[in-house]
């Protein structure tokens, strides 16, 4: 078994943009808007040579929320894993609505995080070893999910998500991915 890194990726690996239509900071909804974070593959790099498996855990609502196409998002993503450069494990992204009761089939989600099942998917799927991984995240619905899995849980203090958190204290609290390295590469 394998210690992984599950890893938000607004936020965290590629910036949050803010939509003045709906007064808030976001997930990127195409590619004109994606922006990664600055630096972030290195440290990305130093922990992937250092043994830890990547995951990136995600939601992504806007698809629910009318506001782009699946298609979109899915485009978004995998432009950003190309980006990142490193080798990514797998991605689990949820594209259901924070809101069940609005959802078409009324369907009860179980990816979404808080919610841990992505992360209990992964280590089922890719044999990690959650008492020795980490969940890397900007908010507080990161944090619980990475808790609930039996993750450690590190916050990724990116100023678009501070509204989003301050209810969970973290294992271990950095400003960006190359100070998380920094932890937990010796």
């Amino acid at each position: 078994m394998r210690p992984a890194l599950f890893l938000d990726r607004d936020g965290v690996l590629n910036e949050l943009v803010y939509y003045y239509s709906s007064e808030e900071w976001e997930s990127p909804r195409s590619l004109i808007h994606l922006v990664m974070i600055e630096g972030v593959t290195e440290p990305l790099r130093r922990l992937v040579d250092a043994g830890w498996l990547l995951v990136i855990v995600t939601n992504q609502p806007s698809y629910a929320k009318g506001k782009t196409s699946k298609e979109a998002l899915l485009e978004v993503h995998a432009a950003a894993v190309e980006r990142l450069g490193v080798p990514i494990a797998a991605s689990y992204l949820c594209f259901h609505h924070p809101d069940a009761s609005v959802e078409e089939l009324r369907v009860a989600c179980e990816c979404r995080k808080p919610g841990s099942k992505s992360l209990l998917d992964a280590a089922r799927d890719l044999d990690i070893d959650l008492p020795r991984s980490w969940m890397v995240g900007d908010q507080d619905t990161d944090l619980a999910c990475g808790r609930a899995a039996g993750c450690r849980v590190a916050l990724i203090e990116h100023p678009g998500s501070e509204d989003k958190r301050g209810g969970i204290e973290p294992d271990l609290r950095v400003a960006d991915l190359r100070e998380l390295a920094d932890a937990l590469v010796q």
